[in-house]
């Protein structure tokens, strides 16, 4: 089974949680994050008030990470996903909904805790590492 970690799962992991630490160790190597966690970490970490040491804990994890760029496929995924939501009377925050592309367009399971925030994404596979 292959991941794409969400920003709240990285940010667990970077702030030592010992559950998310030892699942990701687990999987080092061959864990993915899309360029959108990225940049929504980047924003975490270079905030006024940011320890130094959190820009380098991101820097790391994304070294170590395959990062996935939003391409057409996903585009098109977001497109369709969104129309069909917005159809139903249901909004996804766009962020939120571009990971969740990325991680159907890959075939990954889209680890995170915040799985209310994707509950209606159909075909979307999650995982909570928070859950021991």
């Amino acid at each position: 089974m292959s991941f794409l970690l969400d920003s709240d799962t990285c940010s667990y992991y970077l702030k030592n949680d010992p559950i998310v630490v030892s699942r990701v160790m687990l999987h080092f190597g061959s864990l993915n994050v899309s360029v959108i966690t990225v940049g929504e970490l980047l924003t975490w970490a270079m905030r006024a008030n940011a320890p130094p040491e959190r820009l380098k804990g991101v820097r790391d994890l994304v070294q170590s990470s395959i990062v996935l760029e939003v391409n057409l496929p996903v585009a098109e995924r977001f497109g369709e996903i969104r129309a069909g939501l917005l159809d139903q009377g249901l909004a996804v925050g766009q962020m939120d909904l571009l990971n969740a592309a990325t991680a159907l367009v890959h075939t990954l399971t889209l680890v995170t805790h915040n799985v209310k925030d994707y509950a209606n994404i159909p075909g979307l596979t999650m995982d909570d590492w928070m859950i021991p």
